[in-house]
């Protein structure tokens, strides 16, 4: 197990309310494609999964082995696996939050390359495979907000950043890292189409200061809810920095580069006055069209249920991370 020391803002799963079963979820599950490959089940500890509906079409996820944190906070529920799957920010397939589980169903996910690259004495390239062998994966489960004002608590499989990172051997010159997604207009829609896609330009660029990257919390996931990542929720491997909005928790990465300037982020590029570099969850800062005081947690009720909650500076994670931000202007840092 990787995490060696308790924490008061990670969760456990046996300390959050069990995942619920819910009536559309036969009808989610079967437009969602497959997310893995047998190449997986080979020597590697995975089994298969297949959750079948009446009409004999069926929904194949490969399910991952993984060791539990056992760091204790109550207070939260998990999102259900229903809602977690159906309800994304994914541009590459679709600007609205129903549409990236549609037209992400038939995306190819094996083979995959991960580069990881730049001011490293050993770059190297990861393979489908290596994504899930490389490192012991571990379960954390993470509060994400959304910078829209909505949250989830998602259980995510994975393995630090950090130990990728280490294993490339960093040089002095190495001050940041930039993430990229891929680029693949042919499986992802809304690259080709600027309605679609929102405007952005592509590919999809993220970056963190290094001294963030090698946080303990900066999380390379793989999977979620016991099982490898669906296409809309950024498979085969994704970002994911709890502390800050959802936006920099980059999905679907082929290349991590390690730079010494900050790098030009995409919505940071779009819309700079709205979407911060840092991009730290921060109640007492709004974003120009809307208050980030509080959030709707999504649950197991309708997307549009009240369960607004005050919001947390640094989405609850200011024992973690807060010092990485001492001395800063964190308005004019936002």
């Amino acid at each position: 197990m990787l995490i060696k020391t308790k924490r008061s803002s990670e969760l456990s799963e046996n300390d959050v309310t069990d995942e619920k079963v819910y009536k559309e979820r036969r009808k989610l599950l079967k437009g969602l494609g497959f997310a893995g490959a047998s190449s997986l089940l080979v020597g590697s500890g995975l089994s298969l999964n297949s959750f079948a509906d009446e009409d004999n079409s069926s929904f194949k996820t490969t399910s991952l082995e993984f060791a539990k944190t056992n760091a204790k906070q109550v207070t939260d529920k998990l999102t259900p696996e229903a809602k977690v799957i159906s309800h994304n920010n994914f541009y590459e397939f679709g600007a609205k939050k129903d549409q990236p589980i549609e037209y992400a169903k038939n995306f190819k996910v094996d083979p995959w390359q991960l580069k990881i690259s730049g001011e490293v004495d050993k770059p190297f390239t990861l393979d489908y495979d290596q994504l899930y062998t490389l490192f012991d994966l571990e379960e954390r489960i993470y509060r994400l907000r959304c910078v829209e004002a909505w949250s989830m608590v998602i259980p995510w499989l994975g393995f630090r950043l950090a130990d990728l990172i280490k294993k490339a051997q960093p040089n002095s010159n190495a001050k940041y890292v930039k993430f990229k997604t891929l680029y693949d207009p042919d499986q992802m829609p809304g690259q080709s189409n600027r309605y679609l896609g929102g405007g952005i330009h592509y590919p999809y660029v993220e970056g963190l200061r290094l001294d963030e990257a090698m946080n303990d919390l900066s999380f390379l996931s793989v999977g979620l809810y016991g099982k490898t990542l669906p296409p809309q929720n950024g498979a085969p491997i994704r970002l994911v920095t709890p502390w800050k909005y959802g936006f920099k928790s980059i999905k679907s990465i082929v290349e991590i580069e390690l730079v010494t300037r900050k790098p030009k982020t995409t919505w940071n590029k779009l819309a700079p006055n709205e979407y911060g570099f840092y991009a730290n969850v921060n109640p007492e800062v709004d974003h120009p069209r809307w208050s980030q005081a509080s959030e709707r947690r999504i649950t197991s009720g309708g997307l549009f249920a009240r369960n607004r909650i005050e919001t947390q500076m640094f989405n609850g994670y200011g024992d973690d991370v807060a010092h990485l931000y001492k001395d800063m202007n964190l308005k004019r840092n936002y």
